[in-house]
Formats: structure tokens, C-alpha cells, sequence
């Protein structure tokens, strides 16, 4: 009996001792991001990275994977969603088709630049699109800038909507998008970001639309001549942790990861201002021709039956247009 005791007594301490080494083992997290090395999205992504794995000392090791080598966008939304992904650098564009409430954010002109956009999304407003995405498995801690977005194309500048209709215009994969290029007599076209540069080059579309630093960085303003100020989308774009990830933490540890995300989106926001001045003068030395839609009533006004059918679709969602629209 003595012995049978001890070794029961043995075999509970020992599952102890596996149990708390078990919780001790290092986290290895993969993050996502679709930029190049050098972009403020990556600078601040790696940072992100490094910092959570100094500060955990090595509970929590991160490492970035540029350059979408991981798969597409909505691939890496349904990864990090189930957990084969730990965190990435998401635009809330593509968000919409599983977090309806993200499309509000894909509202043309909703934003009135990129200030208001930050005082959004760093209040109760933005908190409000965080508990959603945390229901479908995202934890957002942070939100970058990500400019606003014009068009660009291969034929002409875009003065007036009329210069639009019958464009053939690459979009990012959310009806809004269509919808938006469609009330402007042009062509939507959804298609995956890496195709566009030789979709561009071979007339399989005309044009795209996005900031300066993707415009740049993507080579697109090779193939691409014409870029024209309209400033129709200022979409936030976030750190997201998955849920999975972030329930395996503990509490001082996402501590860690919430400060780290926070002092990530500073840098990408002081980068972001940076680059994208360079981005334009590298364009524009190489043959670009920017012009500024200086009246954008008009094409404000063409947005009105997307509006329209967003609200109607989604009437819960109105007080939530209301209160971007109101923050000054």
C-alpha cells in the first residue's frame, strides 16, 4: 500500500511538473503581411514582432512573413480566423463578406481625411468595430492608416465620373467596391492584388484605385500612367491577433501585445505621412501624370444610391455612419 501511494503521489507531482513546463513552452507565432520589406506596414509589423518577443523574453516569438508569401488576403483572414495564422496586418476592405459591420468602412467618402479617420478608430467608435470582429475570431489592437485611395489607369485622367464609364477598373473583393465603380459607368473588376500589375500591362483592365505607397511599391505606376486625385476611400487597416492565440495568452503577457500593437500603429502612421510624399515624387519622376480632382461633389453625388442600398440592407448600421459622419 505504502509503495502503490508513493507511486500515485509520484505520478501526481510529475503531471504537475509537465503541466506547468507544458504552459512554460515558448509560443511560436507566424504573422501575415502582403507589403514588401520597407513599407511603413512592414517596418511597424516587424517592430510589433520584435518587440512582443523581447518583451515576453521569449514566451511569445513572432515572425513576419512579407510580401503575401502566405496567401492571399481572404486566405489570411480565414487562417488567422482559425488559428493557422497568430497575427497580421489586415485591410478592413476585405473584411466586409465575414464582419458586415466592417463594411461601413468601405463607405465612399465617409471619412473626411485621415485625422478624423484616427479619432474614429481610436475611440468608442472603433471599439465598437473590435467587439465585432472579436466575435468572428479577430482581436483587433491597433489600426494603421492606410492613405486615402484614388484612381489610376492606362487611357486618360479622371477629371469628371464621365471619364470613368466604360473602364475597366480592378477592385478589391466587396460588392461596396462594384457598386461604387458601376455608379460611376465604369467596369468593377474584383481580383487578387498580385495580378494586377500584368493585367495593367496586358489591357486585361484599365485601371485600379489606391495610395500612393501601394501604387508605388506595387510597380503599378509603370504600366500606369494617369493617377488621379479623387480620395473616394480612407480605410483603416488593423493589427489583428488570433482569438485562439489571444485566449492562450496571459494576462501580462497581452498586456504586452496590446502596447506593442499601440506602438506599432504610431510608427506606421509617422512612416505612413513620410512615404507617401515619396511615393507621388517617384511617380511623377517617372512619367506619371497626377492631377487633383479639385470638385469631388460630383462624384459625392454619384455615391448616393450606394447609400442607399447599404442602409437598406443594413439598418442597424445607420447610427453607426452617423457617428463617423458627426466626429469632427
Amino acid at each position: 500500500m505504502k509503495l502503490n501511494t508513493l507511486l500515485c503521489a509520484t505520478a501526481v507531482a510529475g503531471a504537475v511538473v509537465f503541466s506547468a513546463g507544458t504552459s512554460a513552452i515558448a509560443k511560436d507565432w507566424r504573422g501575415w503581411n502582403i507589403h514588401p520589406e520597407g513599407y511603413p506596414n512592414t517596418v511597424a509589423l516587424e517592430q510589433f514582432a520584435r518587440e512582443i518577443t523581447e518583451k515576453t523574453d521569449g514566451r511569445v516569438k513572432a515572425t513576419v512573413f512579407n510580401g503575401g508569401i502566405l496567401g492571399s488576403q481572404p486566405d489570411a483572414i480565414e487562417q488567422t480566423r482559425n488559428g493557422a495564422l497568430d497575427f497580421a496586418n489586415f485591410n478592413m476592405g476585405p473584411m466586409g463578406p465575414i464582419i458586415p459591420e466592417t463594411n461601413v468602412l468601405s463607405l465612399p467618402f465617409l471619412f473626411t481625411g485621415a485625422d478624423q479617420m484616427h479619432k474614429v478608430m481610436d475611440g468608442e467608435i472603433g471599439q465598437r468595430f473590435s467587439d465585432a470582429m472579436s466575435k468572428k475570431g479577430l482581436v483587433s489592437l491597433s489600426w494603421f492608416d492606410s492613405g486615402s485611395r484614388s484612381f489610376y489607369n492606362t487611357k486618360k485622367a479622371i477629371e469628371k465620373p464621365e471619364d470613368v464609364a466604360g473602364m475597366k477598373i480592378r477592385v478589391m473583393n466587396n460588392d461596396l467596391y462594384v457598386d461604387m465603380v458601376d455608379q460611376l459607368g465604369g467596369n468593377a473588376t474584383p481580383m487578387a492584388y498580385g495580378e494586377v500589375y500584368q493585367s495593367l500591362k496586358t489591357s486585361v483592365i484599365d485601371g485600379a484605385e489606391n495610395n500612393y505607397p501601394s501604387f508605388e511599391s506595387s510597380n503599378h505606376y509603370e504600366v500606369a500612367k494617369f493617377y488621379s486625385i479623387t480620395e473616394h476611400l480612407i480605410i483603416p487597416e488593423c493589427i489583428c491577433i488570433a482569438k485562439a492565440s489571444w485566449d492562450g495568452l496571459s494576462e501580462e503577457d497581452r498586456t504586452i501585445v496590446s502596447a506593442a500593437a499601440v506602438s506599432a500603429a504610431k510608427t506606421q502612421r509617422e512612416l505612413w505621412a513620410v512615404r507617401s510624399g515619396q511615393s507621388r515624387k517617384k511617380a511623377e519622376a517617372s512619367g506619371v501624370k497626377v492631377n487633383e480632382v479639385k470638385d469631388k461633389s460630383a462624384f459625392q453625388s454619384r455615391m448616393k444610391p450606394v447609400y442607399a442600398k447599404f442602409l437598406a440592407a443594413n439598418p442597424s448600421l445607420e447610427e453607426w455612419v452617423t457617428a463617423i459622419q458627426s466626429t469632427k
